[in-house]
């Protein structure tokens, strides 16, 4: 009976400390927790040893010396906790080597025997004599217990009324119940010379070492979302610890069990020993392969898969994704992780090539326009003089009666430049904008009250969806009108006067978004890429000079906007028209 209650007290120690460590390896309470579970193990270990498999040959001395020396680190280890919980703060150096400083002669002295004089069974009875400095050794581990304690009970005062004050006050009744039930068992009976109890101390901590648990993990031990939580991310140490507790029971049963039945069954001679090493080694190999085969497709196989996806990211194969099967541990964040890097990294190349395209555009555009600005200077005052003679040898002509229509013919191609150049004067022009609150909705109302004059877009079909209540934007509300307008007319003649077109406001994005389409034949992919470049038009010859997009283009965008194709297919072609919200 008491060897499985020792079992089930370091079975129960060895699962709390793993998983309160785990549950965060770098806090520091949860560090020292680990460390004065680690003190408590010995200890039950020790007890597990010398109460049920006590050995003569090995005598009491050992189980004496090692009970005053994990006492005292055990206090040790409760210091420390009491110095950096619940803050997570440093361990005073200075004050701990002067705390701790006196271990360094006590110890030798267990070590070397001098804390008792006898010890030993008698009739079966377990008996102690100790010498005075065993006292001075009992009295130092209790002032460092006090100490421990006091410097706790300063933190509950100080965080009182908090959760924080809560965990330490759970702490301190931790602390309070193991110190009583220990004094109880290994103190005051045996100062009585009653041992009865001295074989079940190991057990008696076991309530002070829950609670002391429970405290830590934020009273969240044993909760069902603390397990929900743990399910759903379920760390990786801890699938390595199931992994190697698995396959260690498997091996003992499965392997060790029987090995020791077969090589001990007629006694245990030389030759049984020799049988059952020899095959013991032989049979560690099976669960060593499986146990590496775990580790294996843990954690080496997804690491390599993520470190393969990693190179080839740095070859420039942005978008490239580890190919894993899904995990709720580390590696199976890291690997969400990496893969949502790798494709947000894809899309923010992309479109940095775009923006590199717009701003390549705006340099060319720019270029042009200076050129373009210098042709129409130098173009029109040639055209002027010209169209004036021209003029009057048409007065002449109609005076005298002569055909005039070659004259005609020639202003009308004087015509033709002089809306070239102006398109290039405008396109060129680097005048400010008089921007103002500008409601967008109503500048596409008169933007099409203007191209209603035209014959040809009067007979298209018409549709508007104009939001209410739309905010306002901070425009020149001619130059926009001068855009949708271009944008109206172009639909026009991509509909060559029959079709439907739809006008369509919103907000998108912080933005406010004006759309156009049309049901026209739409454009080729060559067409959408250099629709705004100047002088690029889809119209027949003498329709149009290519430089109306190239001018909605530098409108919008000197606006802090965007204009683009949104789709367009067969049935015909959107533009979007993005403007920044007024937030003045």
């Amino acid at each position: 009976m008491l060897v499985l209650l020792h079992l089930f007290a370091l079975f129960l120690l060895v699962l709390l400390g793993f998983y309160v460590f785990v549950a965060d390896p770098r806090q520091r309470s949860n560090q020292t927790f680990a460390a004065f579970i680690l003190f408590l193990a010995l200890w039950t270990t020790k007890d597990l040893v010398f109460w049920n498999f006590h050995d003569e040959a090995f005598g009491e001395g050992w189980w004496v010396a090692a009970s005053f020396i994990i006492a005292m680190l055990m206090q040790f280890a409760l210091s420390v906790f009491a110095w950096v919980f619940p803050e997570n703060a440093r361990t005073p150096r200075k004050r701990a080597a002067v705390l701790f400083a006196p271990g360094l002669i006590l110890i030798p002295t267990a070590l070397f025997g001098l804390l008792w004089t006898r010890v030993g069974f008698e009739n079966g009875a377990f008996y102690i004599e100790l010498s005075p400095l065993a006292y001075l050794f009992v009295a130092y581990v209790y002032f460092v217990y006090f100490f421990g304690t006091g410097v706790l009970y300063t933190k509950y005062r100080r965080f009182k009324r908090t959760q924080m004050g809560q965990q330490v006050g759970a702490i301190l009744w931790a602390v309070v119940i193991t110190g009583v039930l220990k004094t109880f068992a290994n103190i005051i009976l045996p100062y009585f010379d009653d041992y009865r109890l001295l074989p079940y101390s190991s057990i008696f901590v076991l309530p002070g070492v829950i609670i002391y648990a429970y405290a830590i993990s934020n009273f969240r031990l044993f909760s069902l979302q603390t397990a929900l939580d743990q399910f759903r991310l379920f760390p990786l140490t801890y699938k390595v610890a199931l992994s190697i507790a698995s396959v260690a029971i498997f091996s003992f049963f499965v392997f060790q069990v029987p090995i020791a039945w077969w090589a001990f069954r007629n006694g245990m001679d030389f030759e049984a020993w020799r049988k059952y090493l020899v095959f013991s080694v032989v049979s560690a190999l099976v669960p060593n392969l499986l146990l590496l085969l775990l580790i294996v497709r843990t954690v080496s196989r997804p690491l390599q898969r993520i470190t393969v996806a990693a190179v080839s990211v740095t070859e420039g194969n942005y978008g490239t994704e580890a190919d894993l099967r899904k995990s709720n541990d580390e590696i199976g964040l890291l690997a969400d992780s990496f893969n949502e890097m790798s494709r947000k990294m894809a899309a923010d190349i992309e479109k940095l090539r775009s923006m590199n395209d717009q701003l390549l555009r705006s340099d060319r555009l720019a270029a042009i326009g200076t050129l373009a600005a210098g042709v129409a200077h130098e173009v029109n005052n040639p055209l002027a003089a010209i169209s004036s003679m021209v003029q009057m040898l048409e007065r002449e002509a109609r005076s005298n009666g002569n055909d005039i229509e070659q004259h005609a013919l020639i202003l009308e191609q004087i015509d033709r430049i002089k809306r070239v150049t102006k398109d290039l004067t405008d396109f060129a022009r680097l005048r400010p904008a008089a921007k103002t609150r500008t409601d967008i909705n109503e500048v596409i109302r008169s933007s099409i009250r203007l191209a209603a004059f035209d014959a040809e877009f009067q007979k298209l079909e018409l549709e508007l969806h104009l939001a209410e209540d739309m905010p306002e934007v901070f425009a020149d509300a001619d130059q926009l009108q001068q855009v949708f307008l271009n944008l109206f007319l172009n639909a026009r003649d991509a509909m060559q006067g029959k079709g439907l077109l739809r006008v369509a406001t919103m907000v998108s994005g912080g933005k406010v978004v004006a759309k156009v389409s049309d049901t026209g034949s739409g454009m080729t992919e060559s067409a959408q890429r250099h629709v705004f470049d100047p002088f690029f038009t889809t119209k027949p010859a003498g329709r149009g000079t290519g430089l109306g997009l190239a001018v909605c283009y530098g409108i919008v965008t000197a606006h802090g906007g965007t204009i683009d194709i949104s789709e367009s297919g067969p049935r015909g072609t959107t533009f979007a028209v993005s403007l920044p919200i007024d937030t003045k």
